[in-house]
């Protein structure tokens, strides 16, 4: 096969990689200079609306409902294209501005209503202009996308991490993070520097698209695509955002602490502290950068792919099992090696300065929870997009609100647990789980089966190859003690990081596995693969 799908994976994973490490690296100069302090609980509930909206948006559901348009009105009408793209991103920039208005508006009235001295709602209101701008960045990435350009907008990530970073740095310079008020204008420096990042990254994509297509604001020709974009958006907010929903309930739950004075419940009292929301946020992204690399980058290039080949169910289904055994033999590993390394790439990422070992305990706690379904989070991107791609946009919303009332319950009682705030990850590994068993099941009914024999025999070798793996890491983690310096910390965790991934690798060639191959890039075998994956 020559459709690029892993070649274009290796590009966005690369890209992914590198603005997933500068990522960890903003959130080691988050840790080490404001810790788990109620400012840290303070910026991540600032950002977790806009951060919702990127997620949302920027790896998903507007993108998704603007691509298989675009791609054919491309084919057919490159200037009804124009108009359509021109189109698109005017509504978006005239509508979310007045939300954002009508947003900043009302958060200015009720920060007024308590004299201006609630200092999470002044951080919202510096982060809420980033939203209009990121989803303008989600939709020129989509034209990218198009026309096979993928790196740019898996680049885009970048410009943020960096802009946080240099903010952050140079409010640490001119401030004391010991004292409360100077950490407070660190972290609104930081918050700020967010429209910074936004205002470049639409520079950046608008450049990156230039020879490649053109925006019309003249939108009377393409008025039927146009309405079809939006009206397959709002489904698919819900079928391809509800791990980021879930993710966003698990936010404000864990903040309800850092935001009321008296945070009790009919009386009792709140399970959760202050520090909640910190100590979340910095799990998330730690099981996240799997996610984001391998997961994310797959899904980006499938779905193109997917909708070009919507009528023909041959090609289809088996680019769908391409899919799936890439993630499977990326993400059952991956989730097996964060449980093992947890943590000692907690302490290597996030451990020092304000950020003490209890920290480190109480987040690598937490991140099991999350790591046990990374397997289901990249499959959940793979199978929705399937459904997308065969323009069946209600089944995965059906699916998805059902998830996300399941994932409320079980947030909403596991906190009282003995679990705390690890309640809220192992609500959404569940519901994660539960939501990929369903999407496989009932595609399958609908005549794309994205799992059969060939598949069951790939997850039966990746199952062995993960085995194998976890016993050379647990193995040479007790031969190897842990290290009190920083040097050691990281000279162990790449150690047995790169030990994990040289085994799967050994394991997977003498088991003469493709997917391997697949992984840096190589397409080679597939055609003979692609005969027997037509099995049931």
């Amino acid at each position: 096969m020559s459709d690029g799908l892993e070649r274009n994976t290796r590009t966005v994973m690369l890209l992914t990689t590198l603005s997933r490490i500068t990522g960890l690296i903003r959130d080691g100069v988050f840790s080490r200079l404001l810790g788990t302090y109620i400012e840290k609980s303070w910026f991540d509930f600032a950002f977790l609306i806009p951060n919702a909206f990127r997620r949302l948006f920027g790896e998903g559901a507007l993108s998704a409902a603007f691509l298989p348009t675009y791609q054919r009105v491309t084919a057919e009408d490159k200037r009804m294209a124009a108009a359509l793209a021109g189109g698109v991103l005017g509504a978006l920039a005239v509508g979310l501005g007045a939300i954002v208005v009508l947003g900043e508006s009302v958060l200015f009235l009720v920060s007024a209503a308590s004299g201006h001295e609630d200092p999470s709602l002044f951080l919202l209101m510096l982060t809420l202009p980033y939203i209009p701008l990121v989803c303008i960045v989600a939709i020129v990435g989509a034209m990218l996308h198009v026309h096979g350009k993928f790196g740019p907008t898996a680049a885009t990530p970048l410009i943020l991490n960096g802009c946080i970073i240099t903010a952050t740095l140079i409010g640490w310079k001119m401030f004391d993070t010991t004292t409360p008020n100077d950490r407070l204008a660190i972290t609104a420096m930081a918050a700020g520097s967010v429209i910074v990042a936004g205002f470049f990254q639409v520079a950046w994509s608008l450049w990156a698209l230039r020879g490649k297509a053109t925006m019309l604001l003249d939108v009377r020709g393409a008025l039927q695509p146009l309405s079809e974009v939006f009206r397959r958006a709002a489904p698919m907010i819900l079928g391809l955002g509800v791990l980021q929903i879930n993710t966003l309930i698990d936010g404000l739950i864990a903040s309800w602490p850092a935001l009321v004075d008296d945070p009790t419940v009919f009386g009792h009292e709140y399970p959760l502290n202050e520090h909640a929301m910190a100590v979340i946020s910095y799990s998330q992204r730690l099981y996240q950068f799997p996610l984001g690399v391998f997961g994310l980058a797959v899904a980006t290039v499938i779905y193109p792919l997917l909708t070009g080949l919507a009528g023909n169910p041959g090609r289809f289904t088996t680019t769908v099992r391409r899919g799936v055994r890439l993630v499977l033999f990326i993400s059952i590993p991956a989730s097996v090696g964060l449980l093992l390394v947890r943590e000692p790439l907690t302490r290597v990422i996030l451990q020092g300065g304000a950020f003490t070992e209890a920290d480190t305990a109480k987040v690598s706690f937490v991140l099991i929870g999350y790591a046990a379904s990374i397997w289901a989070y990249m499959l959940i991107q793979i199978l929705t997009r399937a459904f997308y791609a065969r323009d069946e946009v209600m089944t995965p919303v059906r699916i998805a609100m059902a998830m996300v009332s399941l994932n409320l319950v079980l947030n909403l009682t596991l906190i009282w647990t003995p679990l705390g705030v690890a309640g809220l990850a192992w609500s959404t590994a569940i519901c994660a789980a539960i939501q990929a068993v369903l999407l496989i099941v009932i595609l399958r009914k609908r005549g794309v089966a994205p799992v059969n024999r060939e598949v069951w025999s790939t997850l039966g070798r990746i199952l062995i190859a993960t085995a194998i793996m976890a016993a050379c890491v647990w193995g040479l983690s007790l031969v190897w003690p842990a290290r009190e310096s920083m040097f050691g910390s990281i000279v162990r965790l790449m150690g047995l990081t790169a030990t994990g991934g040289l085994v799967i690798l050994v394991v997977a060639s003498a088991m003469r596995m493709h997917e391997w191959r697949w992984v840096i890039g190589h397409a080679s075998g597939l055609d003979g693969d692609a005969s027997t994956m037509d099995d049931h």
